[in-house]
């Protein structure tokens, strides 16, 4: 690219999924998109930057489901922390939004009705995955099981995490529903698609023309031709949900589109959020699309999202270059936002490590050609003898002598031909890093900075300042004003990578913010005030490398409480009883005082729910109830155990339905599978306080997504609406 060219670049980065927190593989493309704009910044190129959070789908749905609040609440509270953690990470993002803005819903359905209006959307029979027990279909990542392309044992049904394949849920081979667990079977629905085959010769055309213009990355190139490969079929872009933008369809008001049709789309409409003149970048001849992907979202960009911008027949810019990344693995693992493994976003914040040394660490194991891994061993290594000993080394050697030496002043440089070669080749590397981050390579164009360190180490190293001070003045004046010059280079080229340090050195040598064109000048004169060296980086101790194995050893600070919650779960003592008398309580109004039977013993409870049931409907009723609850005394009388009970407001009021195992017989334990009962002797109430358990939309009563069960049947409660608390 040009320095003179004219062409203004819009920038994006893979949306990601607002069901969790951002772990280090998430941050590759963001931090790439980051360093590729903060570079065509600095060259003077019209740039901007759009990422936002994917709020849509089933992701959302799920994660509503496990944490027992709405998928709004869940974009809500994740969408905070995502924009927390890129903020920390020093994104600079020119349009920051989301999926589920009002911009998103007007644009989706605008290019919908377009494609629609162009025939390019048909409808389909689709056999979806559809759970008996749920009653409900089931969209793809509510059914888990083995991929039938490699295996894997956790595979989703709408991809495989272990080998990318792209799935449909009916292809899983031992297939359950991830809310009930229950085998799904199959079910047909009528679905829109947008009709790939038909658009098939134009996108072929472009995509023949463009991944070659684009110089598309190799993998990119290969995903793509291999849809082409194997034909395109028509892709479905509507699901059975609740939560996303509304089909404006009729016969298809109570579906929802696909988040996979709309979150590409999000893109345009974080633009059009943020800027007013979003229209002069989405369709503008002279813009130039740049993507930042992980793979396993190539087939998506170059495929199904400019085949909805051909098919609306309007002028959108469409994809020029995508710069696809394999993944990052974690100590030889995977990470994974499902099964919670591997350092994330607010694990790295709490170590105290700064943000700019993670920026490193990612862009110099970016995994551009095949996956890289993350250890803590690695981490530390390059640390300490990349960021300290080399480029902080140099840095610090260079300002501090001339503090030291030259009452911070830089002194007059008198190059000879042994520093025109020096000169030479620091240009040429120069040259080398700006046609290398051009051509969106970040790693190789890192380590080149990093070479320019370490030239400028041997340098001051073979030259010997600290005798030809004594020796031969001008020698040493000479290599520590060529040293501040570089340090200066040094503190541009960086700053693509690491703005804060890059600042430091500026703030350091007393100069303002440079652009690229200072590269390679001499413009530290002589008589330059500095001012004092300070450390730029910290080296990375044994004893923390040791620590943060532990702390960040592939569990979530989060996922650990849950971990405590589960354990307190398992110390309650619950079982199903029968309410074998009811008498009202003597000096309370809303309170009755009843004997259960819990098979070998009696107790006495103490319940306020005098208002929302008769004596006779709740007579030889089954209930369940907490045995083990320390006893309390309700108005003088004992409570030996509290039973369970669904409360919402309703009206102004109160509305408690009592959980039933009708099915079962009194002292049957009731549990949650996968959970061992190690029952205490005495809970306290507030450690009970902890454990959340909601309804779903069919009744059953849900810990962590999981039923409540005895060995006869599911606990169930009729009467209140999905999602009410159980206490």
């Amino acid at each position: 690219m040009s320095e003179k060219t004219k062409n203004r670049i819009l920038v994006t980065s893979a949306l990601p999924y607002v069901n969790n927190v951002p772990h280090l593989g998430n941050m590759v493309c963001v931090i790439s998109a980051d360093v590729y704009t903060r570079f065509l910044r600095l060259r003077g190129i019209d740039v901007i930057s759009v990422l936002g959070t994917d709020e849509h789908g089933t992701t959302t749905e799920t994660k509503a489901i496990e944490e027992g609040i709405t998928p709004k609440q869940v974009c809500e509270k994740y969408f905070k922390i995502h924009k927390k953690i890129y903020d920390w990470f020093e994104s600079s993002f020119d349009c920051f939004g989301r999926t589920s803005s009002r911009e998103n819903y007007e644009i989706t359905k605008d290019i919908f009705k377009k494609l629609n209006e162009n025939k390019f959307i048909k409808k389909d029979i689709l056999t979806q995955a559809y759970c008996p027990k749920c009653r409900k279909f089931l969209a793809d990542r509510f059914v888990e099981g083995v991929c039938p392309k490699c295996g894997y044992k956790d595979a989703r049904g709408d991809q495989c995490e272990n080998c990318g394949a792209l799935l449909n849920a009916t292809e899983l081979i031992d297939a359950k529903c991830k809310i009930c667990g229950t085998k799904p079977i199959t079910k047909e629905s009528e679905h829109l698609f947008i009709d790939l085959p038909k658009l098939a010769p134009m996108l072929e055309k472009w995509i023949k023309k463009q991944s070659v213009k684009g110089r598309w990355s190799q993998n990119a190139k290969t995903m793509t031709d291999a849809w082409l490969r194997d034909g395109l079929r028509p892709r479905c872009i509507t699901r059975d949900l609740k939560w996303g933008i509304p089909v404006p369809l009729k016969g298809f008001e109570k579906k929802v589109f696909y988040s996979w049709f709309d979150a590409p789309i999000g893109y345009i409409a974080i633009t059009k959020e943020c800027r007013k003149d979003w229209k002069k970048w989405w369709f503008g001849k002279d813009v130039k699309l740049v993507q930042f992907m992980g793979k396993d979202n190539i087939p998506f960009h170059t495929v199904i999202f400019p085949a909805s911008l051909i098919g609306t027949k309007e002028d959108y810019i469409l994809l020029d270059r995508i710069s696809s990344n394999e993944y990052i693995n974690y100590e030889g693992g995977q990470f994974s936002k499902s099964r919670n493994l591997g350092v994330f976003g607010d694990d790295a914040i709490k170590t105290g490590i700064k943000a700019d040394v993670w920026r490193y660490y990612i862009m110099v194991n970016r995994p551009e050609k095949s996956d890289t891994d993350f250890s803590w061993d690695d981490f530390q290594s390059k640390i300490n003898n990349e960021l300290v000993a080399n480029l902080g080394n140099f840095i610090n050697r260079a300002i501090s002598f001339i503090n030291q030496f030259y009452k911070s002043e830089v002194p007059e440089a008198k190059p000879d031909k042994k520093h025109e070669k020096l000169t030479k080749e620091i240009n040429n590397e120069i040259k080398k890093i700006t046609g290398l981050l051009d051509d969106i390579q970040l790693k190789d164009a890192l380590k080149n900075i990093m070479h320019i360190s370490k030239i400028g180490n041997q340098y001051f190293q073979e030259t010997e300042p600290w005798k030809a001070i004594n020796e031969n003045r001008q020698k040493a004046e000479t290599c520590l004003a060529i040293c501040a010059n570089m340090a200066k280079d040094l503190s541009i080229l960086i700053r693509p990578y690491m703005p804060e340090t890059s600042s430091k050195i500026c703030k350091q040598l007393n100069i303002k913010e440079l652009d690229w064109k200072e590269l390679g000048k001499l413009s530290l004169k002589k008589g330059h005030k500095i001012n004092k060296a300070e450390p730029l980086f910290t080296k990375l101790e044994d004893k923390d490398v040791e620590k943060f194995k532990k702390l960040f050893g592939g569990k979530k600070v989060e996922e650990k409480r849950e971990e405590n919650i589960k354990d307190i779960f398992s110390k309650l003592d619950l079982k199903v009883a029968k309410i074998i008398s009811v008498e009202d309580h003597p000096d309370a109004d809303k309170l009755i005082v009843m004997k259960i039977d819990l098979g070998k013993e009696e107790k006495q409870i103490v319940a306020g729910i005098k208002e929302n049931y008769s004596k006779e409907e709740l007579q030889d009723r089954n209930i369940v109830v907490v045995t083990n609850l320390k006893p309390a005394k309700l108005r003088g009388i004992e409570s030996n155990g509290m039973l369970l009970a669904a409360v919402e407001e309703k009206h102004g009021k109160e509305n408690v339905k009592l959980l039933s195992a009708e099915n079962s017989s009194p002292g049957d334990d009731v549990f949650i599978e996968g959970i061992k009962k190690e029952p205490k002797e005495v809970v306290e109430f507030n450690e009970f306080r902890e454990i959340e358990m909601r309804t779903d939309a069919n009744g059953h009563v849900l810990y962590n997504g999981r039923p409540l069960k005895t060995q006869k049947e599911e606990i169930t409660v009729e009467g209140v609406k999905e999602n009410t608390l159980v206490s």
